[in-house]
């Protein structure tokens, strides 16, 4: 499966003056459901940013807490950046839409 995107245009660019891009990412049927993970950790080089995501166990009262690696991502600093600032966006659009659902109801007259 190929599914476009059409990235937010870069101010430095010039405008919409320069030709346009979209992003073609094909995303293999094997993978369309994604993994799921309750677990992160992220560790950073001078280098890069690894994220690793993992499904662990909770229910476990001691010792070890066995769990499973589900991925693995490597980012540039630049990139995990850009990643904070969406992943920032997203989540304040998301308690918005979660603040405008869970207001009480008024009583009608």
């Amino acid at each position: 499966m190929d599914e476009e995107f059409a990235p937010e245009p870069d101010p430095s660019s010039g405008g919409a003056g320069d030709g346009e891009r979209r992003l073609n990412i094909h995303l293999d049927p094997a993978d369309i459901a994604g993994v799921y993970a309750n677990f992160a950790n992220i560790s950073f080089s001078r280098y890069e940013f690894t994220l690793t995501f993992a499904r662990i166990e909770h229910e476990v009262e001691e010792g070890d807490v066995p769990g499973a690696v589900v991925s693995r991502i490597n980012a540039s600093p630049r990139f995990f950046e850009e990643l904070m600032a969406a992943l920032q966006d997203s989540w304040s659009k998301y308690q918005t839409t979660e603040g405008i659902r869970n207001l009480p109801e008024t009583p009608g007259p």
